[in-house]
């Protein structure tokens, strides 16, 4: 252990060492640019390091052309900045990405790109976070907030037989259309949001998709009586007990959607919002796909059993023929491969506490982005992050001390 850290301290004088004024922000998203603007207010500086050449890389690099907003705008807008008036109920993909641009901008927020962070520890020597980076630099930073989120890395199961196919096979952050699909048997794998959306997509471009549901979903209208299921759920959460509110929601879709149950989309028996809440599931608000599902120009089937040179044997051991593969099985954190010694996330890239509690670490280490509850959810965490971080940037006495401790070790401040 003693010789591991030796030559960590090693490799901290060979890179270039800058002392972060401020905090250490990582990942350019919706959550960093929120927590960058909400600190721009309060005055206190700060350093955004982002693994990609552009902000929101998720949205301008791994989502599909036809990609909306699944909530209405008013619970995705980031902290101090509304949507454009101008802007639908549901934004694009493309118009979610302009906001986004003119968020930073406005707040002054100028990420510094293509640096993907490979390890943070915090020193307990000079009580400060180390934190390398890919482009040569050891930043050295009083705070660091995870701003990395839920959506960092693809997820992909291991299916026996995969190798043997002689299909292409995608993930769904390299789907951008159907376009290239038209004619062709597609599995599509994953029966969330995306999967559906996916599905929906290839039907408009002439493919024909099949959709593979191993697990039990929920699925909601995306509006009823004209408004927004969202937006109701959190209306009657705050007079009525989750479970109620469940039910309600529930027995609305059956009434609109009608018994989803025969088209081979099981419910699940604990409530969508429930759901949502202790597994992070969530539900699907329909968009269109339940439609081509019921026509079987979606074809729904149980899981797979194993892969086949052209095609796929599911559980049930029917084998059905497939020329293509979109795996739309989700994404998951990637903050476990590179932030060590902090008890403070689980092995699963997760704040060990639920929310409205998991923001805050020891020794200035913060997380944004990991409340399952989407961009309302990150933007609260936000605001809590940056006033904690003002607060104790306007009281801290001995801040000079820690400069002065460490600059001697370090070449450069930014």
């Amino acid at each position: 252990m003693a010789h591991s850290r030796g030559r960590e301290d090693d490799d901290l004088f060979k890179r270039r060492c800058k002392w972060v004024n401020g905090p250490l922000i990582v990942g350019a998203g919706p959550s960093g640019l929120a927590v960058a603007a909400c600190l721009r207010e309060h005055g206190v500086p700060f350093v955004v390091v982002e693994r990609a050449d552009c902000v929101a890389s998720l949205w301008q690099r791994r989502t599909y052309d036809r990609l909306k907003l699944h909530l209405p705008k008013q619970f995705c807008q980031l902290p101090k900045c509304p949507f454009p008036g101008d802007f639908p109920q549901y934004p694009t993909r493309r118009q979610f990405v302009e906001y986004l641009e003119r968020y930073a901008r406005r707040f002054g927020i100028a990420p510094r790109f293509n640096e993907s962070v490979e390890r943070a520890r915090y020193d307990e020597t000079c009580g400060m976070w180390r934190v390398r980076a890919s482009a040569g630099e050891e930043y050295m930073c009083q705070w660091l907030v995870v701003a990395t989120g839920e959506n960092a890395e693809r997820a992909l199961p291991e299916i026996v037989g995969m190798a043997e196919f002689a299909g292409d096979v995608a993930h769904a952050a390299d789907y951008t259309s159907g376009e290239g699909y038209a004619g062709k048997e597609v599995l599509v794998v994953g029966c969330g949001n995306s999967g559906m959306e996916v599905c929906l997509d290839l039907c408009h471009h002439g493919a024909h998709p099949t959709m593979v549901v191993r697990d039990s979903v929920h699925v909601l209208p995306r509006e009823i009586l004209g408004k927004s299921t969202f937006e109701i759920s959190v209306s009657l959460s705050k007079w009525l007990p989750l479970w109620v509110v469940d039910k309600i929601l529930v027995a609305s879709a059956r009434a609109i959607l009608g018994d989803v149950e025969k088209h081979g989309l099981k419910r699940p028996l604990m409530g969508p919002l429930e759901l949502k809440n202790r597994e992070g599931k969530t539900p699907v608000l329909d968009t269109g796909a339940l439609r081509k599902i019921k026509s079987r120009e979606i074809k729904v089937v149980p899981g797979i059993k194993r892969f086949l040179r052209g095609g796929v044997e599911l559980v049930d051991g029917t084998v059905i023929g497939v020329d293509a593969v979109v795996m739309a099985t989700g994404y998951r954190s990637n903050v476990a491969s590179w932030l060590k010694g902090s008890e403070f996330f689980s092995k699963d890239g997760f704040p060990k506490q639920p929310f409205p509690n998991g923001w805050k670490g020891k020794c200035g280490l913060y997380a944004v982005g990991f409340t399952r509850r989407g961009l309302s959810g990150a933007s609260l965490d936000a605001v809590k992050i940056a006033e904690d971080i003002a607060r104790i940037w306007r009281k801290e006495t001995k801040q000079a001390k820690h400069i002065i401790a460490c600059h001697r070790r370090c070449n450069s401040q930014i």
